[in-house]
């Protein structure tokens, strides 16, 4: 928190001609001697922050810092703000509304509230996504352990992870740790995870292999399928894959080839599409397609 409030109370200086200590420590809720720390902090950082004694007195920046070294330009604000924005979705939507607000102090601030991009990370479940984040969070800072069920292809399992990264990525959460279990470096969807608890045993920090970090590396697309589609699923393909994914074929299909990572998902992304898509390679998929279609007819007969 203590960044943050360096953060705001900068930009309200930035911002502002001249503010009093007593008026900083009610808008960040703090004692005066913290804001006193603050500024000591501010200044050993290189800001040259003004202090006015007597009557009309107060804190500013040094006039030539404020209108020749700005610190954030308009679009550099815009874009923590959009990114604020899009943190609230998924968690403590009242502390985000107070940062946003100390970036914001007055209607003459250098940016605008109203910003043009508005990004929503949460989920259906919004509420059980944001207690995951959060506990997974404190898990994070206080290196302690958190144990889940896991659920997957093959049923659910029990997992204790030491977790390092929250991640946002292929239009889902995930957690980023090292699976006890396993004994390796494991990324868990979040929405997959239930029955999380924070466990009061703690972990030494495990340097990261750097072939690890690089979170692609774990959904590979070695397999590869080959598929025909109507022309009215092009859509469909380009809103997945984009504009140039697939050929026309001289009866008018569209030819998709693409590498694939999951089986089962691929196949059930498949079925979506209904008979509008015919499956050419590989044939154990086609021949899965063609018994799970047996069954479905099967089971409306």
């Amino acid at each position: 928190m203590k960044l943050e409030r360096l953060l705001g109370i900068l930009t309200i200086l930035l911002q502002k001609e001249r503010v009093t200590a007593p008026y900083l420590a009610e808008r960040f809720e703090v004692a005066r001697r913290t804001i006193a720390r603050d500024i000591d902090a501010l200044c050993l950082a290189g800001i040259p922050i003004i202090t006015h004694q007597g009557s009309g007195g107060g804190i500013s920046i040094a006039e030539g810092f404020k209108l020749d070294k700005s610190l954030l330009t308009a679009d550099e604000l815009s874009g923590i703000l959009a990114a604020l924005k899009g943190i609230g979705s998924v968690s403590d939507k009242s502390n985000i509304e107070n940062i946003l607000d100390k970036l914001s102090a007055n209607k003459n601030s250098v940016v605008s509230l109203r910003e043009p991009i508005v990004i929503d990370l949460a989920s259906h479940y919004k509420g059980s996504l944001t207690e995951k984040i959060k506990m997974i969070k404190r898990a994070i800072y206080e290196h302690r352990l958190i144990a889940f069920d896991y659920y997957y292809e093959k049923g659910v399992c029990h997992r204790r992870i030491e977790p390092y990264f929250i991640v946002f990525q292929w239009t889902s959460w995930y957690v980023f740790g090292y699976c006890l279990d396993r004994g390796d470096w494991r990324l868990f969807k979040l929405m997959r995870l239930w029955n999380l608890s924070l466990s009061a045993e703690s972990y030494g920090p495990r340097e990261i292999p750097q072939e690890k970090q690089q979170l692609n590396a774990h959904l590979t697309d070695d397999k590869k399928l080959v598929a025909l589609f109507e022309p009215s699923a092009a859509y469909q393909l380009i809103e997945t894959y984009g504009l140039h994914c697939y050929t026309e074929t001289e009866e008018g299909l569209l030819r998709l080839e693409i590498g694939y990572t999951n089986r089962d998902y691929t196949i059930a992304w498949l079925l979506g599409f209904g008979d509008k898509v015919r499956v050419i390679e590989p044939t154990d998929i086609a021949e899965e397609i063609k018994r799970i279609v047996k069954n479905i007819l099967a089971a409306y007969s």
